[in-house]
Parts: C-alpha cells; structure tokens; sequence
C-alpha cells in the first residue's frame, strides 16, 4: 500500500476509534488512545498486514508525538502546583527515579542505556489520561484534585528531563550545561510570555480568530517550531523543547486574551487531537511487535513485571509521601492514578527502539503494560474515590481538562 493509502488508513482509524469509545464508554470507560492502538495492530503487518511505516507517516508521527508533548506542557497550572504539595511531589518523583533506574538496570542485565530508557517509563505519569477521568467524578477542583495535578506534572515534567540529562551521550557535566543553556531560553521566553502585551496585540488576536487570518494560532505553531529548533540546535530531546514550547504558550495567552484562550487552545487541539496525534498513536499501533509479545518468551513475562513496577517504582513514593491531610482511601487512589502511564511510555519506548537501544518486544512489553495501566488503574482508583468528588464539582466549564 502507498504512503498515502496509509495515510487514508490511518485516518479511517482516527474516525473509527472515538465511534467505539463512545460506544464501549456506556459500559466501560476505556480511553480513546487504547482503541487508536489496537486498531493500529490490527492494521499492521502482524495481523492484517495492511500498513506499514515510511518516510511521509513517520514525519507525520513526529510531529504528533510533538503536539502532544506540546499539549500536555500547556496542560500545567501553575497556581495549582506549587508549596508543601509540590516540594512531596518533586522528592517522590526523586525517588522513583532513583528507584526506577536501579530495578531497571538490574532488569536489563545492568546495561545503562537500556535501563535509563526502562526507568524513565516506569515513573511517568499520564496525567492528561487521569484528568478528564477526575473531571468527569468531580474531583478535578476538589482537595484530591489539586494534590493529582501536583503529581502529576511532575510525573510528566520529570522524565523528559531525565532523558534529557541522561540519555544525551555526552558527559554529565557537558549534558548539564547544554541543558542549563535551555532553560535560560525557556527563562528568556517566560520573561517574554509575561510581560503586558501591547493593546494592538489582543486586538489582532480578537479580529483574526474567526477569519483566515488566525493569528494566535499561527503563533502557537510558530512558538512550537521555536522552542523545537532550540532543543535541537542545543542537542537536548525535543520532547523538552515541545514541553516548555506548550508552558510558554499558556502564560503568553492567559496573559494577553485569557477571554480567547480557551477558544485559541481548542483550535490548536483540533488540529493536535484530530490529525497529528491520532496518526502517532495509530503507528505506534503498527509498530508494535505484537508477534514478538505472543511467542510466550520474555517479552510476554515482562508485560505483568512492568505493570506491577509502576505501582511499585511510581506509587510506592507517591503513597508514602503524600500530604498527611489525604486519608488512607485517597491516599490509594492518589497512588494508582500517579501510576498510570502510557503517551510518555509509548514516546519513550519509540524512541529507544529508534535509538537501537530497545528491541521491540521489550518496547511492545512497556507500551502492553501503559495500556493495562490506563484500564486498571483509574477505575480502581475512581472505586476508592467514589461519592467523594460530588460535593467539588465546579458550577462552570472546567478549563484545560481536555486530553490525550
């Protein structure tokens, strides 16, 4: 098949996967990303064998996995995270990491690559699958909710500078100071992004944002591409730079049309969430090495290891370090939504298989156990909670919930 009737393929399963999710969602909520997967397995060369990569869709699946870091960088809110909640959540994150690449080095034979690849999926956090799941039970703006969004941003900020520092190839001190060189970009930026836009600037953004013109949006694109090219003039992972590119974005618009920045974003995510972002995740679905996963080797061993590691290598700091005010229900709760993980899992998996560092069973394996993760989990999670977020449900629209 040609790449664009890949292309055509793919699409079909973007329109196809929300019919289901929709559908299964009456009796189960199972998160779109699931359906986009496994229908990309099926589509691919162990099932069907229908798709196949190329040059033109893996440009396409980039550019997703960089919307989507993008989206989940702008997701953070800055008044939430912050204090002794924050100061619990950076030392568990510390923790895991610690803990994390020690088990995932001893599971890798003590290669080290290998095991900063492990590690950093086993202590990310899916905190764009866990919000529309608390908004949705009324626990979003609740005590709970506040606690989950501190957690979690760490849980997705961390490991992109983790890759950052550690899987650069350079020497610690020279990965140290290229990185120190990106944040004083990101500084300069959030500088940039805070200081009082002239009035003409809201204006524009006020006259084009229902014409052809679309300003903003051609400025959230542009800041994108920016923050991009910096993280790869600089050698850092551009999944650092798409995720500050998606902080900036939120100060620059919450500060010059914070009327239009609702709308703004929702644009920028019809174009993330109805094109580009889809297109990874359906990939991802046919790259996945699902023969390899079914052979009854190693790889099929490793799907339950890993699920039960980021309970364990996660939720084991996150448990014991939560806020003391959080009673030993949420405290469960707060520790298997912490666990849940997959867009991070399946971006970091990539790339290590495209780094020659992962094989492709054990990749398959991390993204099986994400994928289980996403199911169990938050309707675990979600039991313990049960009848506590009524009484926090906002009285408006619930602002930045939207999600992978």
């Amino acid at each position: 098949m040609s790449q664009y009737g890949v292309l055509i393929l793919i699409m079909a399963i973007a329109v196809l996967a929300p019919l289901l999710a929709y559908g299964v969602g009456r009796w189960l909520p199972v998160p779109l990303v699931i359906f986009e997967i496994l229908l990309g397995i099926v589509v691919g060369p162990d099932v069907l064998g229908w798709a196949h990569g190329g040059q033109t869709i893996d440009a396409l699946s980039e550019l997703g996995l960089a919307m989507l870091i993008f989206l989940a960088g702008y997701e953070i809110e800055f008044d939430k995270v912050r204090g002794d909640t924050l100061k619990r959540a950076l030392r568990a994150w510390v923790v895991s990491l610690a803990f994390g690449l020690l088990l995932a080095s001893a599971l890798a034979g003590w290669s080290y690559t290998k095991g900063v690849y492990i590690g950093t999926a086993l202590i990310s956090t899916a905190l764009g699958t866990v919000l529309p799941v608390l908004r949705d039970s009324g626990d979003l703006h609740s005590r709970f909710g506040s606690v989950m969004m501190a957690f979690g941003s760490v849980g997705e900020f961390g490991p992109i500078v983790a890759m950052a520092l550690l899987l650069s190839g350079r020497s610690p001190i020279e990965s140290a100071a290229l990185l120190a060189a990106f944040a004083l970009i990101i500084a300069g930026a959030v500088f940039w992004a805070m200081r009082p836009r002239p009035p003409w600037f809201s204006q524009v953004i006020a006259k084009t944002l229902h014409s052809s013109g679309q300003f903003a949006v051609r400025l959230v694109v542009l800041l994108l591409a920016v923050m991009l090219g910096a993280s790869t003039a600089l050698g850092v992972d551009m999944l650092l730079g798409a995720f500050a590119a998606g902080m900036v974005v939120r100060l620059v618009l919450h500060g010059a049309a914070p009327e239009s920045a609702h709308e703004i974003v929702a644009k920028v995510e019809a174009m993330g969430f109805g094109f580009l972002v889809p297109i990874f995740f359906v990939v991802t679905g046919i790259e996945f090495d699902l023969a390899a996963l079914l052979d009854g080797g190693r790889a099929l061993l490793l799907l339950p290891v890993f699920l039960v590691l980021f309970l364990v290598v996660r939720g084991g700091p996150v448990y014991a370090l939560a806020p003391r005010d959080l009673g030993p229900g949420d405290r469960k709760a707060l520790t298997l939504f912490s666990s849940t993980a997959l867009p991070l899992v399946v971006a970091i998996s990539t790339i290590g298989v495209k780094a020659g560092v992962l094989r492709t069973d054990e990749a398959s394996a991390l993204v099986g156990a994400g994928m289980l993760s996403v199911l169990v989990f938050p309707l675990i999670g979600l039991k313990l909670r049960a009848g506590k977020g009524e009484r926090a449900l906002p009285k408006g629209p619930v602002a930045g919930a939207e999600s992978w």
